[in-house]
């Protein structure tokens, strides 16, 4: 991609656009976009180019991240719309709106993607789920290069987004809420809270790995830490019993359910 246009330097539009800086991309090739410009600071200092003007960031770019809020989407895209062309690729990371209402409700010329990273992109450790339109193999391989740099991706369909979503996005939250739990926990037991963080995460971290690396079901890494009547089991069972999983499952349920 020659340009990139990141609209909406929020949370997630700077984690996006500090992961690409990550993997080498020209700073100089990058414009975001702000209503408070001065929140973009950091990046100006690292060379991206930063301001407040839309359609001044969208006019000659190749690829357009739509990173706002969904209630600020619509405003957003009636300002730009008529500054697009059909050779401009749009990837749009606003939750709840579908391909099909990007392409009726917006009625946009260029060529449509849906993307759902988390804000572990910065590290380019995410998840990014991917859905497009009907285009090219040359597009779609370009978009999914572009975020296979800043983590594993899947391509998905449409309809799954929402689902994506929750698993993905929502989901860095839960786990991070799991790691809070684990520190507070650990300072009952005597650890400080530093070091009760840093315990906390890193373990969950390799969990993680075990999960990736060895391909297992997390039962079966599970079951080599589980020792009859041993401190483990005890304490899972007792998190079961408390509804640690049924908690989880509902909180999952929930968010999908307010998405729809």
């Amino acid at each position: 991609m020659e340009k990139i246009a990141v609209i909406g330097g929020g949370n997630l539009g700077i984690a996006v656009t500090e992961g690409m800086l990550k993997t080498g991309i020209n700073p100089e090739k990058i414009h975001v976009t702000r209503r408070r410009v001065h929140y973009l600071e950091p990046l100006k200092e690292k060379g991206v180019n930063v301001g407040s003007n839309n359609v001044a960031a969208v006019q000659n770019a190749d690829l357009i991240i739509l990173a706002v809020k969904p209630k600020q989407a619509e405003i957003i895209m009636s300002e730009i719309i008529d500054h697009l062309t059909d050779n401009q690729i749009i990837v749009s990371l606003v939750t709840g709106v579908s391909l099909e209402a990007m392409e009726k409700e917006w009625k946009i010329p260029s060529i449509c993607f849906r993307a759902m990273p988390n804000t572990a992109v910065e590290l380019q450790e995410s998840i990014t789920c991917i859905s497009h339109q009907p285009t090219t193999t040359e597009n779609i391989e370009s978009i999914k290069a572009l975020f296979s740099t800043l983590g594993p991706v899947l391509i998905i369909q449409d309809d799954m987004m929402a689902a994506a979503t929750v698993l993905g996005a929502c989901g860095i939250a839960f786990a991070l809420r799991f790691i809070r739990a684990a520190q507070q926990g650990g300072i009952e037991i005597g650890f400080n809270a530093e070091n009760a963080l840093k315990i906390a995460a890193q373990t969950v971290k390799g969990a993680a790995e075990l999960v990736l690396q060895n391909g297992n079901h997390p039962e079966q890494e599970i079951d080599k830490v589980t020792t009859p009547q041993g401190v483990t089991i005890s304490g899972l069972n007792t998190m079961e019993h408390q509804g640690f999983s049924s908690a989880l499952i509902q909180g999952v349920l929930t968010s999908y359910n307010k998405i729809k």
